[in-house]
């Protein structure tokens, strides 16, 4: 069961951030300066959608644990609220993403690689709200096991994506040529598809049709509020300092150079990659550790935990082999070999990526250990433990190596590995404890 559910949503996972890569390697064919201005301008354009996905996730614990106590109402209830919190969390968003250039400015970046982000930012701004309403309904549809649709809409939206984003950013397959603009509109435009293709696949499943989602008016249920922002907004703690962790590396890479910064983005790229496949293992792995809580079962909610880790950290010790093999591919797919900056980029990319691919294990341990927390509404000692691992040991060692140590940007890398190899095996200790027979 537990493979019936992560291997849609790791291809989904996959997919979504195959449609990242293929807009920054698009984007960096107009050159360094733009993969990193852009670069940074998505990540923490993401980071952003990111926490407010963070605390959306525990509308799948609800319903998830519904469903294994046989409350189907329960379930219901909890997806239909969630479309309600998403929208009510999702309008502000939207004004922030908008303006997350003026925000960026504040920290030192480059003025030539700011001025690039508000063409982006702005039709960026409109993909906010789509694509969280598409997330909460995904949660409600990987709760019941039926993953494989999801799949097949983000699989199709990668395909259509690298299409109007190459026609639009370059002026290809008669449509206009945007620049930058045509990224931000690509993202919008997939963002509204995917929402609707999701929302028609569960309204017509005969599957979904006792949980009474598409029932009745849309009236707000406090309860069922209270009990989402109790554990939601934990949640959304810990992955702000999960996200804070990477956008501070991005941002101090900037204050390093462009050089960095480029580098930044290429190596993100990778970690991403097996990131996000660590991502939908997890995601799965929660679904099953609440569906156990649920039916009251301790033993099979740390079965199906640690079922979860054992597969996880094996894959990704696996995928260390590909970052140290092909530095100059990775590069390659980013930057054309006759850019300026290829060279600088490729050898300091070449160096970190050894760091990079042991990291990688914690990194992915420690979504999988914090979503199975989750699943057992465990969010609090969770922040706790996300604070010491990111903050004081990832951004502030990580700052502390760069800057007064003049470790420059190996520094801050060695600072984000030891705060995900804290961060992962402190949540893992803590599974493992609140599970004990």
């Amino acid at each position: 069961m537990l493979l019936l559910i992560a291997g849609p949503l790791i291809a989904a996972y996959s997919a979504e951030y195959a449609m990242t890569l293929t807009t920054k390697a698009i984007v960096g064919g107009l050159g360094y300066r733009e993969l990193a201005g852009i670069g940074l301008a998505s990540d923490t354009a993401s980071e952003v959608l990111i926490v407010l996905v963070g605390m959306l996730s525990v509308v799948g614990v609800l319903v998830a644990q519904g469903e294994g106590a046989g409350r189907r109402a329960d379930a219901g209830i909890a997806a239909r609220q969630g479309l309600l919190i998403a929208a009510a969390i999702g309008l502000p968003a939207m004004l922030l993403v908008w303006h997350l250039d003026a925000v960026l400015a504040l920290t030192g970046q480059d003025p030539q690689i700011i001025a690039l982000m508000g063409p982006y930012l702005q039709p960026l701004s409109f993909a906010v709200l789509p694509m969280l309403w598409f997330f909460t309904l995904r949660t409600f549809v990987a709760a019941l096991a039926k993953t494989g649709a999801v799949m097949l809409i983000t699989v199709v939206a990668v395909v259509i994506n690298y299409g109007l984003t190459l026609g639009l950013v370059e002026g290809r397959l008669g449509l206009p040529e945007l620049g930058v603009a045509g990224a931000g509109w690509s993202k919008a435009i997939i963002a509204v598809f995917m929402l609707l293709s999701l929302l028609a696949y569960t309204y017509l499943t005969p599957t979904f049709r006792g949980y009474g989602l598409f029932r009745g008016r849309l009236t707000l249920d406090f309860g069922v509020w209270r009990e989402i922002f109790r554990l939601g907004i934990p949640v959304a703690g810990i992955v702000i300092l999960e996200a804070s962790l990477f956008t501070a590396v991005s941002i101090f890479s900037g204050q390093l150079g462009p050089i960095p910064l480029a580098t930044y983005q290429v190596m993100i790229a990778w970690i991403g990659i097996a990131f996000m496949t660590a991502n939908g293992l997890a995601e799965a792995g929660m679904v099953r550790v609440a569906f156990a809580a649920g039916q009251g079962s301790r033993a099979a909610a740390r079965q199906a935990g640690f079922l979860t880790f054992a597969m996880g950290v094996t894959w990704l010790a696996l995928l260390m082999a590909v970052p140290l093999s092909f530095p100059e591919t990775l590069v390659s797919a980013f930057l054309d070999a006759d850019d300026p900056g290829f060279q600088e980029v490729l050898v300091l990319t070449s160096r970190l990526l050894i760091l990079a691919a042991f990291f990688q294990i914690f990194d992915g341990l420690q979504v999988m250990a914090a979503f199975a927390l989750r699943g057992l509404k465990d969010t609090v000692v969770p922040l706790w433990l996300a604070g010491l691992g990111y903050w004081v040991l990832g951004i502030g060692g990580g700052w502390l190596l760069a800057f007064p140590l003049d470790m420059g940007v190996d520094g801050l890398w060695w600072g984000m590995a030891v705060g995900l190899t804290v961060t992962g095996s402190l949540l893992t200790l803590r599974f493992a404890l609140l599970t004990r027979g």
